[in-house]
């Protein structure tokens, strides 16, 4: 509950209904892929929502999700 996704937007559970206007917990896939894009510099991309270098960065998220193990 550190970042800061976008003006006073801390956490991901902020993030989530902020953005999408639900609950981390009901995320899709590519919606929760989309924010894990963010991450490195969220309040930049907040400025820019529809960026195609997150559109595709989270298309390779959603493919690496099938093949990813959870611990």
């Amino acid at each position: 509950n550190h970042v800061e996704w976008g003006p006073g937007v801390f956490g991901a559970e902020a993030a989530a209904g902020y953005y999408f206007g639900k609950p981390a917990a009901r995320l899709s896939a590519a919606e929760a892929a989309r924010l894990a894009v963010m991450l490195p510099q969220p309040k930049r991309f907040a400025l820019q929502p529809k960026s195609s270098y997150l559109a595709q960065r989270a298309r390779t998220i959603m493919r690496r999700m099938g093949h990813t193990a959870l611990p």
